[in-house]
């Protein structure tokens, strides 16, 4: 948290035009629905971000496997609300908020201090990796919020197959060619399906002294089945189309241990150390340190993953001025997923524009579209309206919603055209650029903590149920 007090910071509310003060915290999908929904409201909006771009998180993984550039899935935030004349968007680090005075503070990246008067805040700041009080193990196995994390899996990922290239023992060979993915939700399994495509369909032409299908790709869950939270026909049918793409599902494991040459699992049959140099975390998510910061200040207790509870209208309790959403809250049991947050994010729009004409708002009512998850090339799993959908079908509605949802159409362009190139005619990935120094910071001593940038490691712990992963255990406990 800041050091700030209040006299030292600068204020940057804006002009005094006297109009109601929106500060927006987070550009994600709820933060920017906010914004764009109040479009033409009689109020200021101050979007702030500690990055300036929108991320469309459900295709991150295909940044991390090659197939899009980071581009597509992140337009500029001050592209994104340029034609909003009542919005602005400050790449900022928010720290702190005083509910009383009403001001969030906020550091900008030269240092400086910023206060953020306010009439009305939302926070929405999202989710973090959770490692379940084991810290330490983001060392050894990155997660993937950001673009950043994606871009350090790409090169991990890659880097791997270099080396292998270069492996003359057996042994060394078959460590590099080894990935354990750990966590079996939707990141999880698409990932896992993706690296399987690389190994098994595009690298094999592309080296000469290893044949990458021989890559030994493991998935970990905690719980029973791959895909928990989706119905038992999807589970069975993820579980079998992984496992004819070479993937090892390993259910009801836990990842109790990990160094940067391996990880140790506690399964069925008991402990087992797996000889590997890539380990990927997928398995839990923590809500923004935001949240707990708000619980205190409201005094309120936070879940198990660290959401805050709010209101039926997404109010902090006690404080009707401030909104929170999306990831980091608990309401009505929702899942952390895009849609709560882009229907919350349109109905606290609502709610303030209401408020400012004097309207009652009815509490948010959340309209369940279904979910689904990609497992590889023109195979996925869909529920939706009741209806569960596998196979080729289930990818192309899959394709059609995260095209829909993508920001522009020259993203959505740009996308359908790459997708084409790299998935249906090459079958290659167009974007699998790494450098040598690059590789060097993934592969040697102390790479994670220093070639990773800072941000992308977690700042608190929080759980999660079903998880693949378990508090430090050793042979004889």
């Amino acid at each position: 948290m800041s050091a700030t007090t209040p006299g030292q910071a600068a204020s940057i509310g804006g002009p005094a035009t006297g109009r109601h003060r929106v500060v927006v915290v987070g550009g994600g999908f709820g933060g920017l629905t906010v914004t764009r929904g109040l479009n033409g409201a009689d109020v200021e909006v101050t979007l702030v971000d500690r990055t300036n771009h929108h991320l469309f998180q459900p295709l991150l993984y295909q940044v991390a496997a090659g197939i899009l550039p980071p581009g597509l899935i992140a337009p500029a935030l001050r592209s994104v609300i340029k034609n909003e004349s009542n919005a602005r968007a400050l790449l900022a680090d928010v720290t702190d908020l005083d509910l009383d005075r009403r001001v969030v503070f906020a550091q900008a990246p030269d240092g400086r201090d910023l206060q953020l008067p306010y009439d009305t805040v939302v926070v929405a700041a999202g989710a973090t990796h959770s490692y379940f009080g084991n810290d330490r193990f983001a060392e050894y196995a990155p997660g993937m919020k950001t673009i950043e994390d994606a871009r350090y899996l790409r090169d991990a990922i890659l880097s791997k197959f270099e080396m292998a290239e270069l492996a003359t023992d057996p042994a060394e060979r078959a460590e590099w060619l080894t990935f354990v993915v750990i966590g079996a939700g939707p990141t999880g399994v698409e990932l896992v399906g993706q690296i399987a495509e690389l190994a098994h369909t595009v690298l094999p032409r592309d080296y000469r002294s290893v044949n990458t299908r021989e890559a030994r790709i493991i998935l970990l869950e905690g719980a029973g089945a791959v895909l928990p939270p989706f119905a038992p026909k999807l589970q069975h049918y993820t579980q079998r189309r992984l496992e004819q793409m070479g993937v090892q599902v390993r259910l009801n494991t836990l990842a109790v241990d990990m160094d940067h040459e391996s990880i140790t699992v506690k399964g069925p049959e008991g402990l087992e150390t797996i000889r590997t140099r890539t380990r990927i975390w997928a398995a839990g998510v923590a809500a923004s340190p935001l949240a707990r910061l708000l619980a205190e200040k409201a005094g309120v207790e936070t879940d198990r993953a660290g959401r805050i509870p709010v209101n039926p209208d997404c109010t902090l309790p006690g404080h009707p001025e401030v909104f929170a959403l999306g990831d980091m809250v608990s309401l009505n049991k929702l899942p952390g997923v895009a849609q709560p947050a882009l229907q919350e994010g349109k109905y606290v729009a609502k709610v303030i524009t209401n408020r400012l004409a004097g309207q009652e708002s009815p509490p948010f009512k959340y309209f369940d579209k279904g979910t689904m998850a990609t497992i590889g090339y023109r195979s996925a799993v869909a529920d939706a309206f009741g209806v569960k959908i596998t196979g080729f079908l289930a990818y192309l509605m899959w394709a059609f919603i995260h095209v829909l949802y993508l920001i522009g159409w020259g993203n959505r362009i740009g996308t359908l055209y790459t997708w084409a190139r790299a998935l249906w005619f090459t079958h290659n990935r167009g974007h699998r650029i790494i450098t040598f120094e690059g590789a060097h910071e993934e592969l040697t001593e102390g790479r994670t903590l220093s070639g990773r940038p800072s941000h992308t490691m977690p700042r608190t712990g929080g759980q999660t149920e079903g998880a693949a992963t378990a508090p430090r255990q050793t042979a004889t406990d």
